[in-house]
């Protein structure tokens, strides 16, 4: 505007404001978006530091932490459940071998003792010749150690099973041996008695929560006990027989072998303190096996009083 121009008008000064113009706004101009590359699934995209003129600068983002889903679902310990499977499947099938090699020595004995017992000229033979029961019995401990001490014939195919076999015929011959000393209607209850206890034994354990692989202290000392007493209660009987005190013994005897029947199928069943290895079946099948011969003798000396 030039001196000679004239002032404006009050209109024209309405219209058009001269004289000092407003500050612009606060704060700093808009920058471009900080590129951050592609987002990471689970966590929120970082934003820019300045969201516009005018405005404070965002809070920082915060983190959230992706859910990890997995197709192997785990149990309370960490174990994968095609794991827990897998085991399952593997001490289901060892359960099944230790039982059917069990079946096949039970069923040895049981017609060893038959024949000892039911054939009269049998029995007599093996009364009169008692040298066999002792030349019967090293073998019985020879191959009882070997298979319980060593782990290499134990688990060496067919090396164990050859083992095994020597083991079951030699107890067998023992047992068949000792039922001859005694009445046919005592080896008679004395088999069905053993039977129902390992039945009813056999089934507890697979539905109890009691674990008795925790009480091998117990069985131990129960042992000794069993030991000391079959010693003293020998002694007695070889100067007078006492029925009592026989029966008293083989009372105790069963109660002690029972105990350890349950303790072995549980260290055979797993899931408890301690459990058998899937490898050792024949060990397995070697504890059940004596557990059961054992019970039977002692339920013998209380069904049937010896000749």
């Amino acid at each position: 505007m030039s001196k000679s121009d004239p002032p404006p008008s009050y209109d024209e000064s309405k219209q058009q404001p001269y004289g000092p113009q407003p500050y612009p706004p606060y704060g700093y101009p808009a920058q471009p978006p900080v590129y951050t590359g592609p987002g990471q699934p689970g966590i929120h995209p970082q934003t820019g530091l300045w969201q516009g003129p005018g405005y404070p600068p965002s809070a920082m983002p915060s983190f959230i932490t992706p859910a990890i889903f997995s197709s192997n679902l785990r149990d309370a310990e960490g174990i994968p459940s095609t794991d827990i499977w897998e085991s399952m499947r593997v001490r289901h099938a060892f359960i099944r071998k230790v039982y059917l090699i069990l079946a096949s020595q039970l069923f040895m004995t049981t017609s060893i003792i038959a024949v000892f017992a039911f054939v009269e000229p049998v029995r007599l033979f093996v009364i009169q010749n008692p040298a066999i029961y002792w030349v019967s019995l090293p073998v019985y401990l020879v191959t009882y150690l070997m298979l319980v001490c060593c782990e290499g014939p134990r688990r060496r195919h067919p090396w164990n099973l050859i083992l095994l076999f020597i083991f079951t015929l030699a107890l067998s011959y023992m047992t068949g041996t000792i039922s001859s000393y005694f009445d046919t209607k005592a080896v008679f209850l004395a088999l069905g008695i053993t039977a129902v206890v390992c039945v009813i034994v056999t089934v507890f354990c697979f539905q109890t929560k009691v674990d008795f692989t925790s009480c091998t202290g117990l069985l131990c000392a129960l042992c000794v006990v069993l030991l000391v007493t079959g010693i003293i209660t020998s002694i007695v009987l070889s100067y007078q027989y006492v029925p009592w005190l026989q029966m008293l013994y083989g009372a105790f005897g069963a109660i002690v072998f029972t105990l350890f029947l349950a303790y072995h199928t549980q260290l055979l069943i797993g899931n408890r303190a301690n459990a058998i290895s899937p490898e050792e079946y024949v060990f397995g099948a070697l504890s059940l096996y004596v557990d059961i011969v054992q019970i039977f003798l002692f339920f013998l000396h209380i069904t049937g009083r010896s000749n």
